[in-house]
């Protein structure tokens, strides 16, 4: 099936863009006489219709219901977004409007609310923004025993914070492991943060130099993972603007819409997706059933990291709505919001 642009002919291309383009404006199925009285289609609406049948058999568009319209599928809206959306910069008055509320005196935190309210405001979609907190180093790990089979084990952070949980001991393990433990992460682990001190353990047992043993190891190796799992904890979301999600053409599809907010509820499977957007410098598209947590709503992602002085990641920003986004407007905005947020963090 022709899926690709190389495969498609001119007319077909023209076609297929205009389909697309009219159906992101409007939210409705796009019919063969609107496409045939376009400018530049010197085509009948029953040649504009063929052509349309030709491209719902190649699974880019589709016919919602009884529709003689056609609305573009994933693939279609996947294919038009990597190579046909024209992408310029970001219109002055958005470009304003983000810098207003972004280059404001005041802390941080309030800058970045601010991008996400802006973002909301301009593409009428939820903005969001992701601000992981800050992975304490490891000062010291210790496990106070409470039984045989119990104790608590204390992590302390550089930053002086303390998490403790109760965890279950392996079989045997004396006091003398329980020693070797605090003095083990001392020595080696000291300052290094949460992946630091996972890499360098697992590489020491590798080549035999960690002087543990095989309990004094697995305790190690269960501290730094419940502290894993308090870190995994910290990254703070905001969500701002869901309202804008409930739109006049969202009428007709208030369940889409209300398993939407149902996914937005899901903080920490966003912050994951948005983990995803943080990999690499350029800006993430994810559209429908691209990714999982938004399969069911059939909603969009767009997302851009944005770093410190250092190039070290700080946080990721973005929007969340329909598939039918004007992305050739929202994608230059987000990516210039996460690089204003980057400026400000210089």
């Amino acid at each position: 099936m022709a899926t690709t642009i190389g495969e498609m002919g001119e007319r077909a291309r023209l076609i297929f863009r205009l389909v697309v383009e009219a159906y992101l404006d409007s939210g409705q199925p796009v019919g063969s006489r609107t496409i045939a009285r376009a400018r530049g289609v010197n085509l009948s609406p029953a040649s504009v219709r063929n052509v349309m049948q030709d491209l719902e058999e190649t699974g880019l568009l589709a016919a919602p219901h009884t529709s003689a319209g056609r609305v573009p599928t994933e693939t279609g809206l996947r294919l038009f977004v990597d190579a046909m959306m024209q992408v310029a910069e970001p219109r002055p008055e958005d470009r304003a409007a983000i810098e207003a509320l972004i280059d404001r005196d005041g802390p941080i935190e309030e800058a970045i609310s601010n991008a996400t309210a802006a973002l909301s405001g301009l593409s009428a979609c939820a903005g969001i923004v992701l601000v992981p907190k800050e992975e304490p180093g490891l000062k010291q790990l210790a496990f106070v025993p409470l039984s045989a089979s119990k104790a608590v084990a204390v992590v302390v952070g550089s930053d002086g914070s303390v998490e403790n949980r109760v965890i279950t001991l392996p079989p045997g393990v004396s006091s003398s492991a329980l020693n070797e433990v605090a003095n083990y992460v001392s020595a080696r682990l000291s300052g290094l943060t949460l992946h630091e001190a996972q890499k360098r353990l697992a590489e020491e047992i590798r080549v035999g130099r960690a002087a543990l043993d095989e309990a004094a190891r697995t305790l190690v190796e269960r501290g730094l993972a419940l502290w894993s799992e308090d870190t995994s904890r910290r990254p703070v979301l905001i969500v701002r603007g869901q309202a804008n999600l409930l739109d006049n053409t969202a009428v007709a599809d208030l369940e889409r819409v209300r398993q939407l907010l149902d996914e937005l509820e899901g903080k920490e499977e966003i912050a994951r997706l948005l983990g995803r957007a943080s990999e690499g410098e350029a800006i993430k598209i994810f559209i429908g059933s691209e990714n999982e947590l938004f399969a069911l709503s059939g909603s969009s992602v767009i997302a851009a990291p944005y770093r410190g002085a250092d190039g070290r990641l700080v946080g990721v920003v973005g929007v969340i709505g329909p598939t039918r986004l004007n992305y050739a407007r929202v994608v230059p905005m987000v990516d210039f919001t996460a690089k204003a947020l980057s400026r400000l963090m210089q």
